[in-house]
């Protein structure tokens, strides 16, 4: 992204890089959707012995990261991330902890963090409902208090990787308004079915509530606090995934280029001919908007700043759109071998695509936008 990297956040960005490029490679993303695996568990905890999972969580709940700006840090590990469409659940499982830390009742979570951090246990973030997007005010899956315990009831849609995750973070509504609640996945009334997709190793379930009885102490957030700790989730995952989203579009630039010098068509490399020149130098204006976007968002979020919200929907608005269309210049630049099942464009372009339409589409964000600035 762009901003000056530090010379500890540099060896962390070259450490992650090799770490993926020795174990998530494109040839094991690959492996991985053959044999139906989201992700290795094995793989992950690794991950998380690097830090991915403690760089978000407050210093309090034993958290830490590189340069004391915990968010940057995480964009690198999600920018290199993109560069490979590795697997994992890294915005959800993220959003999760970071969450926890910052509850009112942390206490209460503490051996779950722990958990998190050191990559024993995978959470997820379950948000949306059925015909419903991104906007919390859709919730419509139910919290009903019953002595010293909740009873949940519902479905929550599109979850990332709730097959693979031992706890999910549920929002949900009740008589005073919005709550969040930390749910084991493995609880009597509560299914899982897997959903289909495009991305080949970024799985999602549909999970349904028939009653599932949680202690009182799940509770993450309640009353006016919810809101608040939604939208900065939400800022969070989106930040991330713009990351990922810019190194997508990175290396498939990067590797289209490559081909155009090697590829000849009437005695000639590709990238000879004017015209298609003119069409790199608008892909490459794009993608160093989305860099820029990017960063300006991940700094707003980082500092919580005021601004944050329209930062974050100006970075996603943009960068969901441009990353596929860019994609899908490069496919055609590629000529034929760009649409067959072999060649490794389609990869980023399936991962491009749920990106775009998770945490709220190009154009959602753009009515947000509107909303923001009073339009």
């Amino acid at each position: 992204m762009e901003f000056e990297l530090t010379p500890d956040q540099e060896l962390f960005r070259g450490t992650t890089k090799d770490f993926l490029e020795k174990e998530s490679s494109l040839e094991k993303v690959r492996e991985l959707a053959e044999n139906g695996k989201g992700f290795d568990r094995d793989w992950w905890q690794r991950g998380a012995n690097l830090g991915w999972m403690s760089m978000l969580v407050s210093e309090k709940s034993g958290g830490d990261s590189i340069s004391g700006a915990g968010l940057l840090d995480m964009a690198i590990v999600a920018e290199e991330m993109g560069r490979l469409v590795s697997p994992g659940p890294l915005v959800v499982a993220n959003v999760v902890a970071a969450a926890l830390s910052e509850s009112s009742n942390v206490s209460a979570h503490v051996k779950t963090i722990e958990q998190l951090m050191a990559g024993d246990a995978v959470a997820t973030y379950a948000m949306c409902e059925i015909d419903r997007g991104w906007d919390p005010a859709g919730t419509q899956l139910v919290a009903t208090s019953d002595g010293d315990e909740v009873v949940l009831t519902g479905v929550k849609d599109r979850v990332e990787s709730a097959e693979q995750s031992e706890f999910m973070l549920v929002t949900a509504r009740r008589d005073d308004g919005l709550a969040q609640y930390l749910v084991p996945a493995d609880l009597p009334g509560l299914t899982i079915t897997p959903l289909t997709g495009i991305d080949l190793v970024r799985r999602y379930s549909q999970v349904s509530f028939d009653g599932v009885r949680i202690p009182s102490s799940a509770l993450v957030f309640s009353g006016d606090e919810t809101e608040q700790a939604i939208e900065r989730q939400l800022q969070i995952a989106i930040v991330l995934q713009c990351a990922e989203l810019v190194g997508v579009i990175g290396r498939v630039l990067e590797d289209t280029l490559q081909w155009m010098f090697d590829r000849y068509s009437f005695g000639r490399p590709l990238a000879s001919y004017q015209a298609l020149k003119h069409r790199v130098a608008d892909m490459k204006m794009w993608l160093e908007a989305s860099q820029g976007t990017t960063a300006a968002a991940a700094r707003a979020v980082q500092n919580r700043s005021p601004e944050a919200a329209e930062l974050v929907s100006i970075a996603k608005s943009y960068i969901g759109q441009v990353a596929t269309d860019i994609i899908q210049d490069c496919v055609q630049l590629h000529g034929g071998i760009g649409i067959t099942w072999e060649h490794d464009i389609h990869l980023y372009l399936r991962r491009a695509t749920v990106n775009r339409v998770s945490w709220g589409t190009p154009s959602e964000h753009r009515e947000r936008l509107a909303t923001i600035i009073g339009v």
